[in-house]
């Protein structure tokens, strides 16, 4: 299987062998969101509070009489009744957390994957060198490789320049390949990686998919539309 190559100027200059087993995984939409959703889960702090009536402060004396003012029967003044009383049945500190195996969270990467190079929106550059960490130089990267949504750039190991160069553009994060997770892939639109990158993900979790594979070509991606003139 071959994933064409692309320099920093959107040209073509190769390709590269790929393994099946992890760009050409079928789709397994539920098991990505079911793994998507236990790492939202996992990320919840739980620690939201709320006190009942028996501790907020005050509220010992019966507020008025039993009978005979008219009024409705009372007992405290912290009934959740009551401005200012305890809330019932709020949110108490609880985990959230979500235990899916390892093997299951590794598919499910491999799928997300294997979905974006079928739909066109997974982008192998042959290097992503860049000297000074200028954002402007990010900025002409993607220019270059016509993106213009959400992207997630993926290196083999942390590079500050690009992190630096990336970050104060919007919507676009940068991942070192070894901790890429299935929320990131799902939630932005195209995936752009280089080169060593694909070969550290291939050492990492090529083979966790043992089943057959059928390769793919991936769609055309659908030309830009041009910008609207501005109005007089």
């Amino acid at each position: 299987m071959k994933l064409e190559i692309k320099n920093k100027s959107g040209e073509s200059a190769g390709e590269i062998d790929v393994r099946p087993d992890v760009f050409a995984v079928p789709e397994k939409m539920s098991l990505v969101h079911q793994v998507t959703t236990a790492h939202l889960a996992n990320k919840r702090q739980g620690t939201a509070k709320t006190k009942t009536r028996a501790e907020v402060s005050g509220g010992g004396a019966k507020p008025r009489p039993q009978k005979h003012t008219g009024g409705s029967r009372q007992g405290s003044i912290r009934s959740p009744l009551w401005v200012g009383g305890g809330r019932a049945f709020g949110p108490t500190p609880r985990s959230y957390r979500q235990s899916t195996p390892k093997k299951m969270r590794r598919i499910a990467i491999l799928s997300a994957l294997s979905s974006k190079y079928r739909d066109g929106n997974l982008v192998v550059l042959n290097d992503l060198d860049i000297d000074s960490g200028k954002t402007k130089e990010m900025a002409s990267v993607l220019d270059s490789l016509n993106i213009t949504k959400s992207v997630l750039v993926v290196t083999d190991v942390p590079n500050e320049n690009v992190i630096t160069a990336s970050r104060n553009l919007n919507k676009v994060k940068t991942l070192p390949a070894h901790v890429i997770n299935t929320l990131d892939l799902v939630n932005k639109s195209t995936v752009v990686m280089t080169v060593d990158a694909v070969r550290k993900i291939e050492d990492l979790w090529g083979g966790v998919y043992t089943k057959d594979v059928e390769e793919s070509t991936p769609k055309p991606k659908a030309a830009a539309k041009p910008k609207a003139a501005a109005k007089p």
